[in-house]
Parts: structure tokens; sequence; C-alpha cells
């Protein structure tokens, strides 16, 4: 497929990585249906465990305190700009946007500007959805900028998804094996923050498995290994000891994307956080818990509330997330009867929102008509 459009994408990392991560998938996703992106992005360091072959057809380009102008008159000499994506709502710097609206022959109509939203589930995502924005300052006064959001339903939208993802699940699931060779235990991975009921949890698994049965618990790089450790060490200095029948912990290294797949895939329980992974945990088809991103004013818990309710979760699911991600909530651990139905729930949801049309095609398809 022959480029067809040169889209700048700028992202500015937070915290997490869950910025980058979404940019990047995204950007790996229009390469390969013919686009040409350069990903503008202030600290690019993660992209080096996150995905460490780049990908054809993305440029990654550093974005620091302000564009150099010479370097943005050169690179938009070269190829000029068709869309621009402002990732999360970070401020494009008024050095490129002064370039890119000074391209010759080029009209507010004859170029897309979007601002890339959150993913949520909540009612405001489907009315702001596509909404214009008129630019009224600024070197791009008089633009349009247009509000789009990735969500659950047609109205919004749709949910990053590449072609072809679950014939690969499906492929990598029958022909390969998970890192643990102890099949007698139930496999969870663990990517979270610092979750109020982790030590909770950790102790119930050490003292009575997973659903009756042992667990091996897949533990990723960073918070989730800090915040794992934490509790295992004041364990020790309380004298007591996992029970390695019940509860065994691996350690795993930073994951690329395409690694971390595959531990969604191959796992039968998965804890994830942010937006990119609960994705992928969609994807995956397994029965998953999502640690939201906490905010200080608990602006998260209504967020996680409405995605609970738009995946009409079970009961017991729904319990269990709230006490994963609020003080005070009495974290009751699943039985075997409860992983059974949060496996039907992940497979019947993956099954509905395969039904809808990805992000990407619904972008390509808004920057056709708006542009």
């Amino acid at each position: 497929m022959n480029s067809r459009r040169q889209w700048d994408i700028f992202c500015k990392v937070i915290d997490n990585f869950g910025d980058i991560g979404v940019c990047w998938r995204l950007s790996a996703d229009l390469a390969a249906r013919g686009e040409r992106v350069r990903l503008w992005v202030d600290d690019a360091s993660a992209l080096g465990w996150m995905a460490p072959a780049g990908a054809a057809g993305v440029e990654v380009l550093p974005w620091n305190q302000s564009v150099e102008s010479t370097a943005v008159v050169a690179l938009l000499a070269k190829q000029p700009g068709d869309v621009l994506i402002e990732a999360f709502g970070c401020d494009i710097p008024p050095e490129f946007l002064m370039h890119w609206v000074a391209q010759p022959a080029l009209a507010p109509t004859a170029r897309c500007w979007l601002n890339l939203e959150y993913l949520s589930a909540e009612s405001y995502v489907e009315r702001c959805h596509a909404m214009p924005s008129l630019v009224s300052h600024g070197p791009a006064a008089g633009w349009t900028k247009w509000f789009f959001y990735p969500g659950f339903t047609p109205q919004t939208g749709g949910l990053l998804r590449e072609p072809g993802l679950i014939q690969r699940m499906a492929d990598v699931q029958t022909e390969e094996s998970h890192p643990s060779d102890d099949t007698s235990r139930l496999r969870v991975s663990l990517f979270c923050y610092e979750p109020p009921a982790l030590a909770a949890l950790l102790a119930e698994w050490s003292r009575h498995g997973l659903a009756g049965q042992p667990v091996e618990l897949l533990v990723t790089a960073g918070r989730a290994a800090q915040a794992v450790k934490a509790v295992l060490s004041q364990w020790q200095a309380d004298r007591e000891k996992v029970d390695p029948e019940r509860l065994k912990v691996t350690w795993l290294p930073w994951l690329s994307q395409t690694e971390f797949d595959h531990l969604l895939w191959q796992c039968d329980l998965n804890f994830v956080r942010g937006e990119d992974s609960v994705l992928r945990a969609l994807w995956a088809g397994k029965p998953f818990v999502w640690s939201i991103y906490p905010q200080d004013d608990g602006a998260h818990l209504p967020k996680l509330e409405a995605f609970m309710q738009q995946l009409d979760a079970p009961d017991s699911l729904k319990a269990f997330h709230r006490a994963w991600n609020a003080e005070g909530e009495k974290l009751v651990a699943p039985s075997a009867a409860d992983l059974a139905n949060w496996r039907q729930h992940a497979q019947a949801a993956q099954t509905a929102l395969l039904g809808q049309e990805n992000m990407t095609s619904r972008l390509l398809q808004f920057v056709a008509k708006n542009r």
C-alpha cells in the first residue's frame, strides 16, 4: 500500500508509559496501513524496551521544550504534514504550528488537526466525540481542531485494534508455550500501581491459592515489582512466609508490547493498569482486573464504574474492582465459580467489541471526511 498521508503525532510522557504506549500502537497501526507517521515525543527512552524493533513508516523525533524552527521548516518542506494529532491534550509547540499552518497553498480546510482524548466509558464521550473547536488565538487562529474520543460504542471513536490481532493471538496460543512449565498452577500476570488490596490478595493466595488452585504470579518490572517486593519485605520483617506450594512469584524483565501481549494471552487471569493494557486485556478474552489510574479527587472511581457498567461486569467482578482500586473496600477472593463467570464475561465482551469497527479505521474515515 502506498503512503497516503503524513501524520504528525505529538506525545508528552507524563508517567507510567501509558501515553507513549497508546501513541506507539496508533503510529505503528497507521504505518502498517500505508500512512507515514512522525511521532514527536519528549522522552522516547521507553521505546527502547517497548518497541525495540521500531516500525517501518514511523519516524520518532525528539520534542524538547520547543521544536527548533529550522528543523520544522526542513521537515515540512520535505514532507508536508496532512494530519496533526495532539495526544491527550498536550500543547503543540507554537514553533511547529506556525510553520505547519504556513505551508504553501494550504488552508484550514485542507488539513486535519485532532486532539486525541483519553479512553472512557462515561456518557460524555458520545456527546463530545467529533466536536469541532475553532482556534481563537496563536499561530493557528482561525483553524478548526477536532476532538476525537476513543470509546466502547459506535457513537465514539472506537478502540485501538490492529488488523489480524485475534488470528495472531490464536496462533501464539497454539504454538507458543507459557514461560512457566508448571501446568498445575493458575497463571496470573500482575501489571499494577500500588493497589490498596495487594497485601490482602497475596496473603490469600499464599494461604489458599486462587479458586482452590496454586498460583504462579508473573510480576512485571517497574511499579508492580516494587509494590510486591514491599509487601514481601514487610512479611519478612514480621516473620511471615510465603507458602511456595500455594504462591510462586516469578519476576519478569521489561517486556516489549509484543511480549506483553503474549503474556496476557497465556495467563488465566490478568491484572492490568492504565489505558493501553486494559484494551490488550479486553482483546485477550481472558478474565482481567483493571487498576485504573488513581486521582487525588477520586475522579477515577466514577470512570471505573462506567467502565464496568458498559461491559456489564458480573457483581463479583465489580466488587473485586472496587476493592482493588479504593481504600476501605473489603476484598473477596474469587471462587472457582466466580473465575469461570469472569472468563465467560471476558469472552462475551471481546466478541461484542470485535463486532465494532476499530479506532484506526474510524480515525482514517474521519480524517478523509474532515480535511
